[in-house]
């Protein structure tokens, strides 16, 4: 069932009257919405590095208390304003010493993708809480006063679904010192891995060109985030949809 009660035609009639009583009017209200998806995905992200680290012989993160939910110790303010305004940004990476691995090549593979994977789970999770805000609010009698409770929960499942999938993506780019250029910078022949090391001190600059600069995220990095949310949302992607233009666009 999808919509309020006396919306259940279809998605576009529940986000149709869940955007039509002016709750994202306000500026601080926007930022809510986007503040605890976005710490939540950043945070577990490099929780999600540290974690595996540890249990693969390297005990930095734990040792420095990086292994923790607390997004104070990871943030990185450069990169939490990125979220807000662009809708994707990046946390202060965990460290990690390669030396401590048991296996160094083969585990740091595995910590890189770490990261992704959590906001790819993130990303599943966000999902599952859309729909059942929709199917919630789907059978809530017309006038009950948990409507604007439960609101925000939608809206908050919505920017998170979309800033994990963003993360997740963005991340497997083979580009050091994203998480995908440190598992190709590993899964190459030691003499082509460190010429692709010389490349991370202009990993970000490159980052950047491509991202602004090119057709790539018009072209191939937009459209692979849309079918994934897409996918994850199913018949509530206009819900998905409707909370980034009133986001970034209203």
């Amino acid at each position: 069932m999808d919509g309020f009660g006396r919306y259940r035609a279809s998605a576009v009639d529940f986000y149709t009257f869940l955007f039509s009583k002016g709750f994202m009017e306000n500026i601080l209200l926007k930022i809510s919405v986007m503040l605890v998806p976005a710490l939540l995905a950043v945070t577990m992200h490099e929780v999600a590095h540290g974690f595996l680290a540890d249990k693969l012989g390297d005990p930095t993160a734990r040792l420095l208390g990086r292994l923790t939910l607390n997004p104070i110790r990871h943030l990185d303010p450069i990169g939490t304003i990125a979220v807000l305004v662009f809708g994707f940004g990046w946390a202060r990476p965990v460290p990690v010493n390669v030396n401590n691995l048991r296996d160094p090549r083969r585990s740091m593979i595995w910590v890189s993708l770490a990261g992704p994977a959590a906001n790819l789970l993130l990303a599943l999770f966000c999902a599952l809480l859309l729909r059942g805000v929709v199917y919630v609010v789907a059978h809530l009698p017309e006038n009950s006063q948990v409507f604007p409770y439960i609101e925000p929960v939608g809206l908050m499942a919505a920017f998170g679904l979309y800033i994990n999938v963003i993360l997740f993506l963005f991340n497997l780019l083979p580009i050091p010192p994203l998480d995908g250029g440190r598992v190709l910078t590993n899964l190459l022949p030691e003499k082509n891995a460190q010429l692709l090391k010389k490349i991370e001190p202009f990993g970000l600059l490159i980052i950047v060109f491509l991202v602004f600069g090119t057709a790539l995220w018009r072209s191939v990095f937009g459209p692979a985030v849309f079918a994934i949310v897409a996918l994850l949302a199913g018949p509530h992607i206009g819900v998905v949809e409707q909370t980034m233009r009133l986001l970034f666009y209203n």
